[in-house]
């Protein structure tokens, strides 16, 4: 599978935020959002292939590693690496997932997988962090990609099975208040879903942006029973890669 990045660090949203875990980023991805910000996965795919082998050697050697993040672990807590985080671009398009999975649960991982839910493979998983792409996602003037984007970002029977199979979060990215009609709409469909399920985070990489919209999002996330996603790596790294 193609690999874009393997690093440690702490995970920087939803329900395991703040917890040490090693991130595992394959490039590629089925859909094109406007606001990718990883567009090394995903407009412009980078990275080398790697079997199945080599990534768990990585893994198991960033250990004894340490990372920047260690510096942000609050006093007394466990720096221990016991996380791994599959993620993208779509982890999901590669079937090498499946005994990668197997052998990081072989080894004692917990594994989470985040996916935009529109590609399924059985894999083992612990969380499934699944982030929807609402229709504010779709790229303008982006060619095909605007037609594809728009036909494959939402898969209701991916969807199901994936609720069904796993214990998961959804996390939304929203722009604008119009995406939050969004979210309510698309968890109708799905019902029932738990509001302490969901988690709402605020699109954007740079501070000023997030705190703008920020500002509305948290109120309203409060009074649906939702939780605040902040882009918590951001605030501690800032933007870069590797973080």
């Amino acid at each position: 599978m193609r690999i874009a990045e393997i690093y440690s660090s702490l995970q920087g949203e939803g329900r395991l935020t703040g917890v040490p875990s090693a991130l595992v980023r394959t490039s590629g991805c089925n859909l094109r959002c406007w606001f990718c910000d990883t567009p090394f996965t995903s407009w412009r795919p980078e990275g080398e292939d790697q079997d199945v082998s080599e990534i768990l050697s990585v893994v198991e050697n960033l250990k004894t590693t340490p990372g920047p993040w260690l510096a942000k672990m609050p006093a007394g807590e466990s720096a221990t690496l016991q996380h791994v985080i599959l993620t993208g671009g779509e982890p999901m398009l590669h079937a090498e997932l499946i005994p990668l999975t197997e052998q990081f649960r072989q080894r004692g991982w917990h594994i989470t997988i985040e996916t935009s839910g529109t590609l399924y493979l059985p894999v083992i998983c612990d969380l499934m962090s699944i982030s929807p792409k609402l229709a504010s996602s779709t790229p303008i003037n982006a060619g095909a990609w605007t037609t594809r984007h728009e036909r494959d970002r939402n898969e209701p029977a991916v969807i199901r099975r994936l609720l069904e199979e796993y214990d998961y979060q959804l996390k939304f990215v929203i722009d604008s208040e119009t995406d939050c009609t969004d979210v309510e709409n698309w968890l109708r469909e799905f019902a029932p879903i738990p509001p302490d399920r969901v988690w709402l985070m605020p699109q954007g990489v740079e501070p000023g942006e997030l705190a703008q919209r920020s500002a509305w999002l948290i109120p309203y996330c409060e009074r649906q029973g939702f939780h605040f996603c902040p882009r918590k790596h951001i605030e501690w790294f800032g933007p870069g890669r590797g973080t």
